[in-house]
């Protein structure tokens, strides 16, 4: 959003907005200094600081001044207040903050505003002044009109594979249905205009859709406290940890640092414990995806006097309930530690058991998956934390708004209540499902992925299953034979997949030689068809590479995907050895329905190595 507010307004039109803004800035220091207040900072852009006590008690005073024309400004303490103005702001808005501070002052403002000469100078020192070119590139010089901002948009969108072409089975990432009716609250003004710091009683509403959803999200999970204030499920792992730290710290326990985790769990958790202060100890997991618990105990013993948490993902990352969570979790007890259970896989326990059944102490949630918040393309995210009784004490509080425990940690993010606004989706999400509609969609996800699982398996490796022949809500398949008999790696298959109009599964994660699926309970049984009959017909054409048909270095998957500029060239340059028909059009449905490629191969590892830079080089910065 902030890169196509750039690109509609252009160097020009944010040029022109920043000079109002400061223009109206210098207006309201001009006014508010006549009705005799005292602005203390002499620099300024769009924000003054007015001390009001050489005209009135205290600031209050003036917040109360405020209250009466529907206005909030900043409380900053007794003899200041705080005013900030942007692009919103009109000569109306203006005059009524000049009518606050004149009530305040016990005056009439009269045509103070009219009366105020144009400004000769800025607020701000000269040498602060950019010189340099703004936004000199065409993009952010040609879509001025809503016209070509929408025709240039959708262009953009022309190029990216969503939901609303086809099915994104991306395993550990639930890609589900993101309803119509539970996003259009969230361009509601009473939503999206609120300021995260607004006074309590200005919010009652949205303070109750909040407390409604930890309510829910408690029930769900089984646990008796929730904060929604971490941002993503990383920020919710690095939370639930350091409460778990500052529980112990409260036990005089503090020198616990020591924090197991399986090789089967999600892969930020080594990354959130590191960052939490504490140190990673591996758990070996079997051959067929179950967590060792003989490891464990041994390594629970070992560390017994540091054992601050265990971190598990149930079910695993290996697509399987694995037996014996249950188990584990008295073992790490046992030994002084406290359980965080993983909720990224959470969409296959909705209704059927939870966190705390399990024997967790604390689990984070990732709403823009399990609960139907739109992810992808960096956010927003919401991830809260949910934790038992005894780590209630310790959620994180805020310096602005009262919320968390009364021993709660520092606040983990700006807003005391996170990505607020996004909320709103998971709130309308359980409400309109229902505690059957939300239990019907877990088995209904497990149903998709267990349907999947049986078509494919005649024709790839299942890594693992349990003990019943079944896998979770997602599965892996093994594609690490291909690469001996027909020279394929997992990318081959996955660029391949693309020719077929589908976006590619989780690629060489948790295992290097799988893909990751997770088909969701979004999903009719149609389309779950239609992908498990591309997968087959991959198959197929893997069978050709291994027969010798199909040569190794040139066939339908080590040149996919198939873009149109490479399919609209001359008989003479076409020099592969299979149709463009076998390219393109490899099942029937594609004649009628193609998402295009927008580009063909890109070699992921060459990117990754080789960082191409457009910054200006050390050199041309130093002589500028």
């Amino acid at each position: 959003m902030a890169a196509m507010y750039a690109i509609y307004h252009g160097p020009v039109g944010l040029t022109r907005i920043a000079n109002k803004v400061h223009f109206f800035t210098q207006l309201l220091k001009t006014a508010v200094e006549r009705l005799g207040f005292k602005v203390v900072n002499d620099t300024f852009f769009d924000t003054l600081t007015v001390d009001v006590s050489s005209v009135c008690k205290n600031a209050e005073v003036v917040h109360a001044a405020a209250a009466l024309k529907f206005v909030n400004l900043r409380r900053i303490d007794g003899p200041h207040v705080g005013v900030t103005l942007d692009e919103s702001v009109s000569r109306d808005d203006l005059n009524v903050l000049v009518d606050i501070f004149a009530i305040a002052a016990s005056q009439s403002p009269g045509d103070l505003l009219t009366s105020i000469p144009q400004p000769t100078s800025p607020g701000y020192p000269e040498s602060l002044a950019r010189t340099s070119e703004l936004l000199p590139h065409p993009v952010f010089n040609t879509h001025h009109s809503e016209t070509e901002m929408l025709r240039y948009i959708f262009h953009l969108a022309s190029k990216d594979l969503s939901l609303v072409h086809t099915m994104i089975p991306l395993g550990s990432c639930t890609m589900k249905l993101n309803s119509t009716s539970s996003m259009i609250p969230l361009t509601w003004p009473e939503f999206s205009n609120v300021h995260p710091f607004v006074p309590s009683d200005q919010v009652k509403g949205y303070k109750q859709i909040i407390e409604e959803l930890e309510a829910d999200l408690c029930r769900i999970t089984g646990f008796h406290a929730c904060s929604v204030q971490p941002n993503s499920g990383a920020a919710g792992e690095y939370t639930g940890l350091t409460v778990i730290r500052a529980y112990h710290e409260s036990r005089g326990e503090g020198h616990r640092d020591i924090c197991l985790i399986p090789l089967s769990a999600h892969g930020t958790n080594p990354a959130s414990a590191v960052m939490a202060g504490l140190k990673v100890v591996s758990v070996k997991t079997h051959a067929d995806g179950n967590l060792d618990l003989t490891d464990l105990k041994v390594k629970s013993e070992k560390h017994k006097d540091n054992l601050a948490a265990f971190m598990i993902t149930y079910p695993s990352t290996f697509g399987v309930f694995e037996d014996g969570v249950t188990e584990a979790c008295k073992i790490i007890h046992d030994h002084g530690g406290q359980v965080y259970l993983d909720g990224a896989n959470l969409n296959a326990q909705v209704g059927l058991t939870n966190p705390a059944v399990c024997g967790g102490d604390v689990c984070h949630l990732n709403l823009h998956k399990t609960f139907a918040i739109p992810h992808g393309g960096g956010g927003p995210g919401a991830g809260p934390i949910c934790v038992a009784e005894h780590l209630a004490p310790f959620l994180p509080k805020h310096p602005l708004i009262e919320t968390g425990g009364s021993m709660g940690i520092d606040a983990v993010s700006a807003g005391a209540f996170g990505s607020a606004s996004i909320l709103l989706i998971s709130w309308a999400y359980i409400k309109m499902l229902g505690g059957n509609g939300l239990s019907q969609s877990t088995n209904v996800a497990l149903l998709n992925a267990n349907y999947m699982a049986q078509r494919l398996a005649e024709h790839y490796t299942i890594r693992f299953k349990n003990a019943n022949g079944h896998v979770a809500h997602e599965l892996l398949i093994d594609l690490a034979e291909f690469d001996k008999t027909a020279g394929l790696k997992v990318m081959d298959f996955a660029k391949r997949l693309q020719d077929y109009g589908f976006h590619p599964p989780t690629c060489s994660w948790p295992i290097s030689t799988c893909m990751l699926i997770e088909p969701t309970e979004s999903e009719t049984l149609e389309e779950i068809d239609r992908f498990c009959d591309a997968m087959i017909q991959i198959r197929r054409e893997v069978d050709d590479i291994i027969s010798g048909k199909q040569p190794r270095d040139n066939n339908l998957l080590k040149n996919a995907p198939h873009p149109l500029s490479a399919i609209v060239v001359s008989d003479k340059e076409w020099n592969r050895p299979y149709t463009r028909e076998q390219a393109v059009h490899p099942m029937p449905w594609l004649r009628e329905k193609k998402f295009w490629p927008t580009v063909s191969r890109i070699d992921d590892t060459y990117g990754d190595l080789n960082l191409i830079c457009d910054c200006p080089s050390v050199e041309e910065l130093a002589s500028s």
